[in-house]
């Protein structure tokens, strides 16, 4: 019982930390500054990787060698179905119609 109890505890420890690493990584892509205006910030990050569009949480593009330059809310999400649809919209990607 205690065997199965260690690998069991050893297996959640190491599933959190291999997807701490991923979030934190994405993290360090967006470049955000406060603005002069309360709860509104200056933000720079690469856009979504277009395979991973469908994802839950897509995936931002380091490698792509283009940078959002968005000013708005300190909350917005680079990686929320907002963002999706505002780079679809503005033909970074094809839909594939």
């Amino acid at each position: 019982m205690k065997k199965s109890v260690s690998i069991l505890s050893n297996i959640v420890l190491s599933s959190t930390l291999f997807w701490g690493v991923a979030a934190a990584g994405a993290d360090e892509l967006v470049v955000k500054t406060p603005l002069e205006i309360p709860g509104y910030c200056h933000m720079k990050f690469p856009p979504m990787r277009e395979d991973s569009l469908s994802w839950a949480k897509p995936v931002l593009d380091e490698s792509s060698g283009n940078i959002i330059d968005f000013y708005g809310p300190c909350d917005h999400d680079p990686t929320g179905s907002a963002e999706r649809s505002r780079q679809r919209s503005r033909g970074l990607y094809d839909d594939g119609e």
